[in-house]
């Protein structure tokens, strides 16, 4: 009995990978528009915040707000990773609806806890960081991606 349900979960895992992967906008214009707005947003998220992370101003490096109150170097490690190696990911097309998830998670604590009382202009940069990578999960990497090419091969 337990061998006849492998097949069914092998099945169903298959599925939930192919709806976690699977992304083809139509059009070769819709994937390329995809592709290079992914490229676009991933760079400019690591040349602006990721870089921070290693630049050392007046002695120290960047503060990362804590407003969730979590272990310090775990706070640290969640913003260094989403705006240094997220980008990478969603650049390659890479696990991207998976990857997108941290950094929507800190563009969107920027937006609503950390700047929740400055003005529209400071609020616009996570405000737009968060809707570009809520564009991403939702449409996925698009056929133009690693993950397009790895979903092919199982």
């Amino acid at each position: 009995m337990g061998v006849l349900a492998l097949p069914s979960k092998s099945k169903e895992m298959t599925q939930i990978i192919n709806q976690i992967l699977y992304s083809d906008l139509g059009t070769v214009f819709n994937n390329a528009a995809l592709l290079v707005f992914r490229i676009l947003l991933a760079v400019e998220l690591f040349r602006v915040h990721g870089m921070k992370k290693f630049r050392v101003e007046n002695g120290q490096k960047e503060h990362v707000p804590n407003p969730l109150h979590l272990p310090e170097k775990l706070n640290g490690l969640v913003a260094t990773f989403s705006d240094t190696v997220v980008p990478f990911f969603i650049i390659l097309g890479f696990a991207t609806r998976l990857a997108v998830l941290p950094t929507i998670g800190v563009t969107a604590i920027g937006y609503f806890v950390v700047h929740k009382n400055d003005s529209l202009e400071v609020r616009d940069v996570p405000y737009m960081y968060t809707l570009s990578l809520l564009l991403i999960l939702a449409h996925g990497a698009g056929k133009y991606s690693l993950d397009y090419y790895l979903l092919n091969l199982l």
